[in-house]
């Protein structure tokens, strides 16, 4: 069985472009290559992984398709287009010559217009996703899941995966409302989940294994095993875990599971998933 890292970033630091890299995360505020990577991803047992956008500019799609291109252990991209141009079926076209993009993502969790998924132009390229089989990552907080169930009624048969659980508010344990709302869009069957990101929306200095379970217990009972995909989101988990910790979180929390469902979480989920 492969062992696969579904979500990680790579970058060359630009403290313009980056500035949501602010003054509590000096850890990550310098460059994070394929080079920076491998070793740790070897030192784990992880075979492979995929990048996730985290600029939104096409010149990202190629900076991490040419790391995807010269190493083999990056097994795909997810990248960014504008998904409001009328040019967006033109970009898809053109990435699906690159066998190693398989899906896109837009920072939803940082637009100011909280119901932006919503929008009928953005709905529109979204439309076009699926003819192209193309994935889409679902980058929100809490407060946009209410809008998330609407936007799934549009796509029964698009691939979608919610990144980092939707963000629960890990440190003040205060997740009611995330809960009510992560299970009603785990009944759209397809829809993944990403079990990755926890440890930064934990008490970075002091979390513990115990403040994740309810939200790990949450999202295993909503989506079950065959939904969910392992991710570190290295190198931003570092402000809060060394990689082995966040991936030790989670083999830990699975241990009990039977081989075909941690070897389904830890890499068989996301190959199907994203058609790696």
């Amino acid at each position: 069985m492969a062992r696969i890292d579904a979500h990680q970033h790579f970058w060359r630091f630009d403290p313009v472009r980056d500035s949501w890299i602010n003054d509590d995360m000096l850890t990550i505020r310098r460059d994070f290559l394929p080079a920076d990577l491998k070793p740790v991803l070897d030192a784990n047992g992880i075979d492979g992984c995929v990048i996730v956008q985290s600029d939104q500019s096409e010149t990202e799609n190629f900076f991490q398709l040419d790391n995807a291109n010269r190493h083999d252990f990056i097994k795909g991209v997810v990248g960014w287009v504008d998904f409001k141009s009328p040019e967006v079926e033109a970009r898809l076209d053109y990435y699906s010559t690159f066998a190693k993009m398989k899906g896109f993502r837009h920072v939803l969790q940082g637009e100011r217009q909280r119901d932006y998924m919503l929008d009928p132009a953005f709905m529109q390229g979204i439309e076009k996703l699926n003819a192209h089989n193309f994935t889409y990552d679902i980058l929100i907080y809490p407060d946009q899941l209410v809008y998330t169930k609407e936007f799934l009624k549009a796509f029964p048969h698009q691939r979608f995966v919610i990144d980092h659980l939707a963000k629960p508010d890990i440190k003040s344990g205060d997740i009611a409302a995330w809960k009510k709302n992560i299970e009603a869009v785990a009944a759209f069957e397809n829809v993944h989940c990403k079990v990755s990101g926890m440890v930064t929306e934990a008490d970075w200095k002091h979390w513990t294994r115990e403040d994740f379970a309810p939200c790990l217990d949450t999202v295993t009972e909503a989506f079950g095993t065959s939904r969910l995909l392992f991710g570190s989101d290295w190198p931003v988990c570092l402000v809060a875990a060394t990689y082995a910790e966040a991936f030790n979180l989670v083999k830990e929390y699975y241990s009990a599971f039977s081989k075909n469902e941690q070897d389904a979480i830890f890499g068989n989920n996301a190959i199907q998933f994203y058609n790696l």
